[in-house]
């Protein structure tokens, strides 16, 4: 990976924290690219609930991985981290600073790691199911599936997918589980800031999402063939909309709900990020970029 250093910066964080514009602003200021490592905005057309960034940004600095999927399908884990290692290398060789905006942690895992589990793709409802358990006790499951797995009982990612996988294909998980660490150097940057502060952009960001056209955009995507099972769909915004499209929520209950959802979502992240010893935290109360872009001088970026 020639031209830049092979160090890359992952800006992390819980939903609505500011990620997609700390890492924008990096890359402009770096004269960067951004590498969009999120499991939604990865497909097509849907853009107002995945969050994907406005076409100013992107006319302004280079994307890499959104809307490249069909949203009627599947897009693995495993193929994201192939076609952004990939991405990673392209711009690396062009003299290029990849940024990776970490929007999924499934996935920044097996991006920064190497770690992946082929074969087997993602169950998004069983998955949210699992995330709410314990460490420890995700750890009995594994044991209790494939007594001879060896995995990290302290991270509670490679746990999920190894259940996940375990679940459909019974034991042994030896022989499907590779580990190959990427040939670059992750530095792990993440924002936080006071729940109250999170939790009030989560609620502005969900009424402007169903202003901006929410509903019409979900129904559009059931017109053109997508179904409401589909991993898009079910994230969350889409599965709320759909709670409405279903009579189940009304339009000035939607806000609330969502941001409800999303709430709940990002103090998981949180749990799940504050156990990594390697991500380096910036306040996200005001605008963290000056803090992040010392912090990568100090690492020569």
């Amino acid at each position: 990976m020639g031209g830049v250093s092979t160090t890359v910066p992952l800006i992390l964080g819980p939903t609505g924290i500011g990620k997609s514009r700390a890492a924008f602003e990096v890359a402009r200021a770096r004269g960067g690219e951004v590498v969009v490592c999120d499991s939604r905005q990865v497909y097509d057309r849907l853009d107002i609930a995945t969050n994907k960034p406005p076409p100013e940004d992107m006319r302004e600095v280079r994307y890499h991985l959104v809307g490249i999927a069909d949203p009627r399908t599947t897009y693995t884990v495993f193929e994201f981290v192939a076609a952004a290692n990939a991405a990673i290398a392209d711009i690396a060789a062009r003299g290029r600073l990849p940024v990776v905006e970490g929007g999924s942690m499934l996935w920044a895992d097996a991006l920064a790691e190497g770690f992946s589990l082929a074969g087997v793709p993602p169950r998004p409802e069983r998955r949210a199911e699992l995330e709410r358990l314990p460490v420890a006790e995700l750890a009995g499951m594994v044991r209790r599936l494939d007594p001879e797995a060896r995995l990290d009982e302290r991270n509670p990612v490679r746990l999920v997918r190894a259940i996940e996988v375990l679940e459909v294909t019974g034991p042994p998980l030896t022989g499907r589980q590779t580990r190959r660490p990427p040939p670059w150097t992750p530095l792990r940057i993440g924002l936080t800031a006071p729940p109250e502060v999170v939790d009030q952009r989560l609620a502005e960001r969900s009424r402007r999402q169903v202003e901006r056209g929410l509903i019409e955009e979900t129904r559009g995507a059931l017109a053109a063939g997508v179904p409401a099972t589909a991993p898009v769909l079910t994230g969350i915004g889409y599965a709320e909309a759909l709670m409405h499209i279903r009579g189940e929520v009304t339009l000035e209950e939607l806000p609330a709900v969502m941001a409800r959802a999303n709430r709940r979502y990002a103090r998981r992240q949180l749990r799940w990020l504050r156990r990594n010893p390697d991500i380096t935290w910036f306040d996200a109360t005001g605008d963290p970029v000056p803090g992040i872009l010392g912090f990568l001088r100090e690492h020569g970026i």
